[in-house]
């Protein structure tokens, strides 16, 4: 082990350690009525399977979280490995509305949330924000699951790890 920077409590250090833990990828989505709005969020995981409840973490100071803190819907879509581009059209700093970042990708529109929903991923879940709970620099959503438009077969997650994708 090498030791790099400084002490446990240098953002440096803590920043270089989490790029160091494998997160899988995921496209949140939000109908707002004006536009439809997705990002790319890696802070995403399952809290409980009764009831069936998911917590997503966004940046404070985001549009998304913005929005999710006057709306109660949102969707979460499990990228699969040949999402790698999808991935970074939603993580793209200025991107413009998740419809015409769906340009040719084929998607649905999520029954209960009514957010946009892309194919080819290895799952989609419709989630109700249940809580809503700031945390340092972010908001921490917890979403009870109200519908679960699809589950692939097969397929390979997209991870994220050290900054970029693993392969």
């Amino acid at each position: 082990m090498t030791e790099r920077g400084g002490g446990p409590g240098e953002p440096r250090s803590y920043r270089e350690a989490l790029d160091a833990w494998p997160g899988a990828v995921t496209l949140l989505t939000i109908a707002d009525g004006r536009d439809d709005i997705g990002a790319t969020v890696s802070a995403f995981c399952p809290v409980s399977a009764d009831p069936p409840l998911v917590l997503v973490s966004l940046i404070a100071a985001s549009y998304p979280a913005e929005v999710l803190g006057r709306l109660a819907w949102f969707a979460v879509t499990l990228l699969a490995d040949s999402q790698r581009v999808l991935a970074g059209r939603f993580a793209a700093a200025g991107r413009p509305g998740a419809r015409l970042l769906l340009d040719g990708v084929a998607h649905g529109r999520g029954r209960a949330s009514g957010a946009l929903i892309p194919d080819g991923g290895l799952a989609a879940f419709e989630c109700e924000v249940t809580s809503r709970v700031p945390a340092g620099d972010h908001l921490l959503l917890v979403g009870q699951v109200r519908a679960v438009p699809y589950v692939a077969e097969a397929g390979r997650p997209l991870i994220r790890y050290r900054g970029g994708y693993l392969r």
